[in-house]
């Protein structure tokens, strides 16, 4: 094996966590929510510079994006800790909640949801307090594989599926009304996932750094960050393509309670390849589920266990500690959260997803600032044409922000 091939793979495995991270509730309530509703009118959504910045700065600098926000000045650094306290409850109550609704339904023992809940969320602290990093990594690689190959049948199958003919010739909703908007800046907000996921993204590529005593090229990380996000984009396609081949324009809807939601889930994808496949289907988007799970409750302790580290410089001997009790602290909210939100799953998922977005100017503003900062290494800033797409990324991300802010407020006095 020469040296280039070995290093490209020591390197492989922050992009395969994002993936993990990524493919979730975004590309099998969303996509599939988006197929069903507008057809193939969704496909272009995109906010792929803000991601790749992570890998980018951690190979650079060998630094995590925490640093060098603290770097641009501790303002940015502790006001990007509070945004991150507003929506991580949020986030991990959302994914918990649907990987939870999906367990209760392929697993036949009469326990609420809510308890479902609570033995999804032991099981991964369990599997991460002992396993840690090196479990997270090899277990995502082999779920990313199976998910892939099992969702392209399933595409494929329902491209042959009967209602595919009446979806050609339905009448694609109008985006430009408050409904549409709404749906719009939902889908964008996870589209292929929050941008914050690139700080989690930077602080993977350290521990794989760590475990594998490898620092990553550029090229070596950007080649794991692109195997990542091309399969992320690749399944949340195919997801968007099987709401729009088998639902869009047949008038079915997705409920809106977790049971009933993962139910609908699942027979959609049994109505393309038969009911055979019902076990089949239902095991791959509990994967589905249970990776980002997993890779969301690692990230938010391991980001909170970096960041007091870098306050606290004498925390870095209980680095653990300060792990495990940001696990029990997460998994606390989440579960009040959940507690609230039972019987609208959908509600739940806008809400944390329209944050989101809303949040997202400010997290792409200051990805772009670090990697263009003057502790950035020259050679290492982006290539002028992403730069250019950024710009037009964060444009377009304030834009529908301020317009969706806008609409919200001349509707609600509208009504007052």
């Amino acid at each position: 094996m020469n040296a280039r091939l070995r290093g490209l793979l020591q390197s492989l495995g922050p992009g395969l966590l994002f993936a993990g991270a990524a493919i979730g509730v975004s590309h099998l309530v969303q996509s599939t929510r988006a197929g069903a509703t507008y057809g193939f009118a969704l496909v272009w959504v995109l906010k792929y510079p803000f991601f790749e910045f992570g890998p980018r700065y951690a190979a650079a600098t060998g630094d995590n994006l925490l640093t060098g926000y603290r770097r641009i000045g501790n303002w940015v650094f502790f006001l990007f800790l509070a945004m991150t306290v507003l929506t991580m409850f949020v986030i991990t109550a959302a994914v918990g909640l649907v990987t939870a609704a999906l367990a209760s339904k392929l697993i036949p023992l009469s326990i609420p949801l809510l308890g479902w809940c609570v033995i999804l969320f032991a099981f991964c602290a369990a599997l991460l307090i002992i396993g840690n990093y090196a479990w997270l990594d090899s277990m995502m690689k082999v779920i990313i594989v199976l998910l892939s190959i099992t969702t392209l049948i399933a595409f494929i199958a329902a491209a042959f599926y009967s209602p595919a003919t009446t979806a050609t010739k339905a009448a694609t909703p109008s985006l430009w009304n408050l409904a549409g908007l709404s749906f719009l800046m939902a889908l964008i907000g996870w589209m292929p996932t929050p941008i914050e996921c690139s700080v989690w993204h930077s602080i993977w590529t350290q521990e794989r750094r760590e475990q594998t005593q490898h620092a990553p090229t550029l090229e070596e990380a950007s080649f794991d960050f692109n195997v990542g996000y091309i399969g992320t984009m690749f399944l949340a396609l195919a997801f968007l393509g099987l709401g729009a081949l088998v639902m869009f324009g047949t008038g079915k809807v997705f409920p809106a309670a977790a049971v009933k939601f993962a139910g609908q889930l699942i027979k959609l994808y049994t109505q393309a390849l038969g009911a055979w496949s019902y076990w089949v289907i239902g095991v791959a988007a509990f994967l589905t589920m249970i990776s980002t799970t997993l890779t969301v409750v690692d990230a938010y302790p391991r980001l909170w266990q970096r960041s007091l580290e870098m306050s606290v410089p004498s925390l870095k001997e209980r680095g653990n500690l300060v792990y495990n009790l940001s696990l029990l602290v997460l998994f606390g909210g989440a579960l009040l959260i959940i507690s609230m939100f039972l019987k609208s799953l959908r509600a739940m998922v806008d809400f944390a997803t329209i944050l989101s977005f809303l949040t997202a100017p400010f997290f792409a503003w200051i990805n772009y600032r670090v990697v263009t900062d003057e502790h950035m290494p020259e050679e290492a800033r982006p290539p002028k044409w992403l730069r250019v797409l950024s710009w037009i990324g964060m444009i377009f991300l304030t834009s529908f922000s301020l317009l969706y802010a806008g609409w919200r407020i001349w509707k609600w006095m509208g009504k007052a």
